[in-house]
């Protein structure tokens, strides 16, 4: 029981005596072994946050940046080892070189002495204020104002520059909890000013829909990898390699889509709103949707973020076509699942959800997460019929028809006769699902931050469905 905590306590005397030789210039480590399947792994220098690294218990775990670590330790055919630190430590981590990669959102600094990568993004720093709040237009007009940012971040190091051309502006440097929390604070009214990065501004919004960025507080700024002070050149040059390919092949454009490509679909309005639901309406349901979960797998989350698209949470929910309840159901597909009161909030939430695990599971097994279940949901719109035939213009088109990101530019296809004519479902509203599935992540990303998952244990895989779909499953 003892030899642990001497062994942390070793270690983290170790840890902070190479963090202080290096930050000192009197030590220069060595660079780590060029990473091989054998022998090393890739190790990426980290923090959690939105943008960076989420963790393992997240349901979008997977952030920006770690996809694209991951996506670079694939092509070298090793694992990753990820070191994370807090944003305060980050700036020593990074003098100690005891890494590959530090991908944590950085920024290189002048004279440094860190190697950098190219760069993979460009973002640049500015202020956020509740939307009721007389806006700043200028830098002099925070004079006297008190600021909140993060401990650690670049936008602490731009506010203390700022801070020494504007007289009586007082730093606030905030080392609990994330950006995200910060901001919420703001929308509370708790702080009046923070600096955020910009490109944080349509995910934030989706939790603090009072937001506004009002004043641009530096010109446009490079996100990098860095490689340390003394980098494996063999690694360096992979680094340069991988992202230029992934900038001209569009693996980049693909991945800023997957995080940022459907939160600006849903206006103020509709966050406020649903934000009232989550109060009011969802305390009532949230049981059915917890038993569907333990039923197919599906986190309730996204089966309540579902529903909201289709009714609000309306179980009496009825549309033109007839699909009803608040799951809006066929009568049909509501029969063949074996729901005998389509207005039952209880049965027409289990339905749906078996419905919705069904497209999930047809979808070929090349269709990787998450776009296999955005597709899933676009099909739980437009029917499998119609999505079979969005899939058949996507390989017609060289597009590939497993990836949601090709397959949103494809769908609207389905309303123009040069298309739909030679298709076997005819028309159908492929822009609408498209829409629906955009707003459903949105709903899903705010229902992730608000409502806690429930731990259960992994379901067996659904049995065949009951019933024949048109054109099941989804083929070449």
């Amino acid at each position: 029981m003892i030899a642990q905590p001497m062994f942390l306590a070793t270690r983290r005397f170790l840890l902070g005596t190479i963090f202080l030789l290096a930050a000192c210039g009197d030590w220069q480590p060595a660079s780590l072994p060029f990473p091989t399947p054998a022998q090393h792994d890739l190790v990426v220098l980290t923090h959690s946050g939105p943008l960076t690294h989420g963790g393992d218990d997240d349901p979008a775990a997977g952030r920006l940046e770690r996809d694209l670590a991951e996506a670079f330790a694939q092509e070298l055919g090793v694992g990753v080892r990820y070191e994370i630190v807090s944003p305060e430590d980050m700036e020593r981590a990074v003098a100690s070189g005891r890494y590959h990669l530090a991908a944590a959102w950085l920024s290189p600094r002048p004279g440094g002495g860190i190697a950098a990568s190219q760069p993979l993004f460009m973002t640049r720093d500015v202020l956020a204020q509740h939307e009721a709040s007389l806006p700043i237009t200028e830098a002099g007009q925070l004079a006297g104002k008190t600021i909140h940012v993060m401990a650690g971040s670049r936008q602490a190091d731009a506010l203390r520059k700022l801070a020494a051309s504007v007289p009586g502006i007082t730093i606030a440097e905030v080392g609990q909890g994330g950006i995200l929390d910060l901001l919420e604070r703001l929308g509370e009214r708790q702080v009046e000013y923070v600096i955020m990065d910009d490109r944080l501004e349509g995910l934030a919004n989706q939790f603090v829909p009072s937001l506004r960025t009002t004043l641009r507080l530096s010109d446009e700024q490079p996100v990098v990898w860095l490689l340390g002070p003394r980098p494996n050149a063999e690694l360096a040059a992979r680094v340069d390699a991988f992202i230029g390919r992934i900038r001209q092949d569009g693996t980049l454009e693909r991945l800023e889509d997957r995080y940022f490509g459907h939160v600006r679909r849903l206006t103020q309005a509709d966050v406020t709103r649903f934000l009232g639901e989550i109060e009011t309406t969802l305390p009532r349901l949230r049981e059915h949707f917890q038993a569907a979960q333990a039923v197919t797998g599906i986190d309730w989350r996204l089966l309540a973020a579902l529903a909201y698209q289709e009714s609000h949470w309306d179980a009496n929910a009825t549309s033109y076509t007839n699909v009803r309840g608040i799951m809006m159901l066929t009568e049909e597909t509501a029969d063949r699942l074996g729901v005998g009161n389509r207005l039952d909030a209880r049965q027409s939430i289990l339905a749906g959800a078996r419905y919705l695990g069904m497209l999930r599971n047809a979808l070929p097994a090349e269709a990787e997460e998450p776009d296999r279940t955005w597709l899933a949901l676009a099909a739980y719109n437009i029917g499998p019929g119609h999505m079979n035939g969005a899939r058949t213009i996507a390989r017609q088109l060289n597009a590939d028809p497993d990836v949601w990101y090709e397959m949103k530019r494809i769908l609207p296809l389905l309303a123009r006769p040069r298309y739909y004519q030679r298709l076997k479902a005819g028309r159908g509203r492929g822009g609408e699902a498209v829409i629906l599935v955009e707003n459903i992540r949105s709903y899903y990303d705010i229902l992730c931050r608000s409502e806690a998952a429930p731990p259960a244990p992994k379901p067996p895989p659904l049995a065949e469905p009951p019933f024949e779909l048109p054109d099941f499953p989804f083929g070449p």
